[in-house]
């Protein structure tokens, strides 16, 4: 049975990395690759990855949608909380001032956070809530496409 759970497991978070990826963020695995990407000039949307329902059935399809808008981050990326340990503790690091959620964004401006749709803010939410949060935010903070 633990074999099976696993390859379940597997399978979930394949699929969880594939969704966000096709919808155009990068993943970044480690520490190193966060500090790079976070820590360029321009706007930054950093998707909190997870295997929770929320993180599927709203957060997901909000990144996907939310980009196709007049005004969007440089840059859209992704860390996996409870895979990717060390780069998504490292990626929180930027998140000052927020405590750790996932799934959850942040929007950064040079290295520095804007702002956060915490999960709080996802959970129990319409996938559209969540899409015009992320998206008052783009308006708030980032240049049009």
């Amino acid at each position: 049975m633990n074999m099976d759970f696993n390859f379940l497991m597997n399978n979930v978070v394949r699929q969880a990395r594939d969704e966000i990826t096709a919808a155009g963020y990068t993943e970044l695995r480690t520490p190193e690759e966060v500090d790079a990407s976070l820590s360029k000039k321009g706007t930054t949307l950093v998707m909190v990855n997870s295997v929770c329902g929320c993180a599927g059935g709203i957060a997901r399809p909000a990144a996907a949608h939310a980009i196709h808008y007049d005004k969007r981050p440089d840059q859209l990326v992704t860390v996996f909380a409870g895979q990717d340990k060390e780069a998504t503790a490292k990626a929180r690091s930027y998140f000052e001032g927020y405590p750790p959620s996932s799934p959850s964004f942040a929007l950064l401006k040079d290295g520095k956070i804007c702002t956060m749709v915490e999960r709080h803010e996802i959970e129990g939410h319409d996938p559209m809530a969540v899409v015009q949060k992320l998206q008052a935010a783009f308006d708030q903070y980032c240049d049009e496409v």
